[in-house]
């Protein structure tokens, strides 16, 4: 077991190493590609881009400056901005992230919740008209763009229904820190979490009602029946269990990219400052450090969410624990 972790946790650093030098190279190693231009300014001289070249080691070859940018990222902690001057990075995404964590946590709660409820009520009922219309419903949720649906939510809690009874205590657009108010945190993420859940909540419950529909076909299933066990037992028991591990490959593989960067829409449209909205700003202004920085950020969430996907499977599949 140990030996199996090591050797996910190698993988993990081959894979972020893979990304990092990948984006390295797109951003500062592409022909044409300049970033003592963008810092320096227009119309700068020849002198001053000299200068900055020299300041941010520029004029170095493309493995020193890769070597360099490591170091102040991982090491030393010293990358900064090049539109901010002085300005660390580090703090910026260290600021950003638990806007983006309680975004995607009460989403993700959300979603599953919904999605397993959904999921085997249309499996218990399959073919009845409570399946066909929680099934319309998923696909009516992800049909709707996370962009227009938050939009949809603004316009109606911010603009058109704020003064009334309805949402007069929706707070405006925005976040609060839970250090600072509990109930203002709470308040600012519920219709910002409700947006981004819709679409994963559909998904999710149809895809856990087709594993639990397919399960219901198995020997295992067949027997349990045989013994003369409940329907509810039979789904909760047995089917539900190792129907899961779709749910968990899906989940790990959405709930790694939204904390690295996924959930962008949803923090621009409801003015969340996250690390999707620093990602979002970084590539308008093309301040290459951020964008390293929230890449790699990114990069370590994802391929640690796979990671712990594989552990899980064990958890919730004897089969797999026994393979």
């Amino acid at each position: 077991m140990t030996l199996a972790i090591l050797r996910r946790l190698g993988q993990m650093l081959f894979v972020m190493a893979g990304i990092s030098i990948l984006t390295f190279a797109i951003f500062f190693a592409t022909p044409g590609a300049d970033p003592s231009a963008r810092i320096a300014g227009r119309n700068a001289s020849p002198e001053t881009l000299a200068a900055v070249r020299h300041d941010f080691g520029l004029d170095q070859p493309m493995a020193v400056q890769y070597g360099l940018l490591m170091k102040r990222l991982f090491i030393t902690g010293e990358l900064t901005s090049f539109v901010n001057r002085g300005e660390q990075v580090l703090p910026e995404i260290a600021a950003a992230m638990p806007v983006t964590l309680s975004l995607v946590g009460g989403a993700a709660l959300l979603w599953l919740l919904g999605s397993l409820l959904m999921g085997l009520i249309a499996a218990a009922y399959r073919g009845r008209w409570p399946d066909k219309l929680l099934m319309v419903l998923g696909l009516i949720g992800i049909s709707m763009p996370v962009y227009w649906l938050g939009s949809v939510v603004n316009l109606l809690t911010q603009s058109r229904w704020h003064d009334t009874w309805l949402f007069s205590w929706v707070p405006p657009l925005g976040y609060v820190p839970f250090s600072q108010s509990p109930l203002g945190w709470l308040l600012c993420l519920i219709f910002p979490c409700l947006t981004l859940s819709v679409l994963y909540m559909g998904l999710y419950g149809r895809v856990l009602r087709a594993a639990l529909i397919e399960a219901g076909q198995e020997d295992y299933i067949r027997t349990a029946r045989a013994k003369g066990l409940s329907p509810r037992r039979v789904l909760l028991a047995h089917a539900l269990r190792t129907s899961l591990i779709s749910v968990v490959t899906l989940f790990g593989l959405d709930f790694g990219a939204l904390v690295g960067g996924g959930a962008l829409l949803t923090e621009v449209v409801f003015g969340l400052p996250g690390i999707g909205k620093l990602t979002y700003d970084s590539l308008q202004t093309l301040d290459l450090p951020v964008i390293m920085a929230t890449v790699m950020y990114a990069s370590f969430f994802v391929v640690a969410a796979n990671a712990l996907v594989d552990v899980a499977y064990a958890f919730i599949d004897p089969r797999v624990r026994d393979a």
